[in-house]
């Protein structure tokens, strides 16, 4: 079964956080209510979030300094950030949101189908992120086990090498799927940034297997980054 995706909702009013999991429900992930920005901030304490609808205008901590917080934790870093605000002060607001580390910034009422869109292309490549990062794991498994699976039964190498090879390559063809459509849609800067890191990182892993077929050197490849 494949784990759902979890998105989290930063929202001091009931009736938005209501809204916004009536537009995204469609998406079939776990969506995940915060009412202020220091209960997002206990969430990410604990979970991983594939993306973070953040409103700006809370009272305390404001979306501005809720995301300033997730940006300098390195666990928290990188999850992408879609500012929403129903005040509209200009190029120098939106600015501010950017500057904060969001990777879009939306006025309300925004619409759902643009919304849903927006998020569901975060979601995509973070699921792409996590198979590839369980393809490594597994191909480190494989490598300190001397040719063990995960459940202990000697493997031939040649049979190995082509399981893994199997699995990354079904990864690949849906990252070259998701890259076109990103292409197609002409999305957001941040998410094709993502998308050609991801894809960079799919490339280290199949020249990492490509160096353990026959013929091609004996020593042990090294394995892509999972930053």
């Amino acid at each position: 079964m494949v784990q759902k995706a979890k998105i989290l909702l930063v929202d001091d009013r009931p009736e938005n956080l209501l809204a916004l999991e009536a537009i995204l429900s469609a998406l079939d992930q776990t969506l995940v209510r915060a009412s202020s920005g220091e209960e997002a901030l206990k969430a990410l304490l604990t979970d991983d979030f594939a993306v973070i609808l953040l409103d700006v205008q809370m009272p305390g901590m404001d979306g501005f300094e809720t995301a300033a917080h997730i940006k300098r934790r390195e666990r928290t870093r990188d999850i992408p950030i879609i500012f929403l605000t129903a005040i509209n002060h200009g190029p120098h607001h939106t600015f501010r949101g950017y500057a904060a580390g969001a990777v879009d910034y939306i006025s309300k009422p925004f619409d759902p189908w643009v919304l849903r869109a927006k998020v569901s292309v975060f979601v995509e490549l973070y699921m792409k992120n996590c198979q590839l990062r369980e393809q490594a794991a597994l191909l480190r498994l494989q490598l300190e086990g001397g040719g063990k699976s995960a459940v202990g039964d000697a493997k031939e190498p040649a049979g190995l090498l082509a399981e893994l090879s199997a699995r990354l390559a079904a990864v690949e063809e849906q990252a070259e799927a998701l890259s076109k459509q990103l292409d197609d849609d002409s999305a957001d800067a941040a998410a094709v940034a993502t998308a050609a890191h991801l894809e960079r990182k799919l490339t280290g892993l199949r020249r990492a297997l490509d160096a353990l077929e026959p013929g091609t050197g004996t020593g042990a490849p090294s394995l892509p980054s999972q930053n």
